[in-house]
């Protein structure tokens, strides 16, 4: 292999991202990704309602919402062994297909442990579906087009989220809460379908190398301890956000309408912000948007306890939101940038676990605090950390632009 196509210099690559599109990757890319999260929202709301249906109690059905991040994070490192084994586009497919077969499994179950299952398949599924689209849209584009591109992932994502709850409460008024789990499937069947029918762009193609996962994140500590605390916190603080805002407004006396309101709202500030954030990143460099994104997560968790009215919560979660939007795609660019071209979906696979597990460990560690403590104190907590993850990712992120030596 030509050791220039492996490694192109900084002037090859302002070239190749002259001659890309990312109109190039929408239906083998973006198009998946937005037709399964719409399934995914159609079906976060109603886990929690579906299992009380099933028998499960407050209790168990609040830990069966958090079993699909643990689904998550549990399937990471397997992923990364699964994609170098059958390659992306395969991974993607093959989950796609898990994917459905886990919500049907779902729609038809019959008791909370069925669900639970379920669920537990789904996640592990979903982490493979992430990594092989993280991997493979990593390979496709340029790294003069690499933060547009995947701060479009991280967008699309979001608007599948925000387009899925209204597809699923149409279906849960007409056929009953468990036909959500019916939109799950479809979206999953659609999504495996734009996969079969969606052409493989021309791409740097880099041979990679079968290492053990445990080796390729062993040479890599420096980063995953440096670079991967930050995206750890940025994982923990975007968690942590979407469970303070609820029960901070609850505290306050907003009712669940004006709490519905607040997130339709800071869901739009988000879905408008995707792609300036990722001209900027290509631009300019990462550190631009990775620490006001981290900074404004933690100045709003810092000021929410302040609040005490709607439009005050509205005024604090919309800045929360500003710096969430900001950071779409943050963490798979960072990421992206800093993988080993031949070990890509190895290196990833560690990068992905980290994040997960920044959002397995932040509702706990809410939980943890509240339990001997007042809300307030979680939520100061939890904004200090931010605030000191964002001088850390200062630090930390490379200041350079992507395209251009150190």
């Amino acid at each position: 292999m030509d050791p220039s196509r492996k490694h192109p210099t900084p002037t090859a690559a302002l070239i190749v991202a002259e001659r890309f599109s990312l109109w190039q990757v929408a239906v083998p890319v973006f198009g998946p990704t937005v037709v399964n999260s719409v399934g995914m929202g159609a079906i976060l709301p109603i886990i929690a309602l579906s299992a009380l249906e099933l028998g499960a109690s407050v209790g168990t059905a609040a830990f069966l919402v958090g079993v699909l991040g643990f689904g998550y994070f549990a399937g990471s490192l397997p992923a990364g062994a699964l994609v170098v084994r059958i390659g992306e586009r395969r991974a993607l497919l093959l989950a796609a297909i898990v994917t459905a077969a886990a919500w049907l499994l779902a729609w038809l179950a019959g008791s909370w442990q069925v669900l639970g299952l379920a669920l537990v398949v789904a996640g592990l599924s979903g982490a493979v579906f992430s990594l092989a689209r993280q991997s493979y849209l990593t390979d496709v584009v340029p790294i003069g087009m690499r933060a547009r591109a995947m701060s479009t992932l991280g967008g699309v994502n979001r608007i599948g989220l925000f387009v899925g709850p209204f597809l699923g409460a149409a279906a849960g008024h007409r056929w009953g809460i468990a036909a959500a789990y019916a939109v799950g499937v479809a979206s999953s069947l659609g999504a495996a379908v734009l996969l079969l029918c969606a052409g493989d762009p021309v791409r740097e193609h880099v041979l990679p190398e079968r290492q053990p996962i445990r080796k390729v994140l062993w040479d890599s500590r420096r980063v995953f301890l440096t670079l991967g605390t930050g995206v750890f916190v940025i994982a923990v603080a975007r968690i942590a956000r979407v469970s303070l805002v609820p029960l901070w407004g609850e505290h306050v006396g907003l009712s669940a309408t004006d709490i519905s309101i607040v997130f339709g709202i800071t869901n739009g500030i988000e879905m408008l912000l995707f792609y300036p954030a990722g001209l900027v990143m290509d631009r300019f460099g990462r550190v631009w948007i990775a620490v006001p994104c981290t900074l404004a997560l933690g100045l709003g968790m810092l000021v929410l306890p302040l609040t005490s009215t709607l439009y005050a919560v509205l005024a604090v979660a919309s800045l929360m939101a500003i710096g969430n939007g900001l950071g779409s795609g943050i963490i798979i660019t960072l990421g992206a940038d800093a993988a080993p071209p031949a070990l890509r979906a190895q290196f990833l696979a560690g990068w992905t676990a980290c994040a997960e597990l920044g959002g397995v460990l932040g509702p706990l560690l809410i939980s943890a605090i509240t339990f001997l403590a007042p809300l307030a104190t979680a939520t100061l907590t939890l904004g200090a950390l931010t605030t000191l993850g964002a001088t850390w990712l200062a630090h930390w992120v490379p200041r350079h632009k992507p395209q251009t030596p150190e």
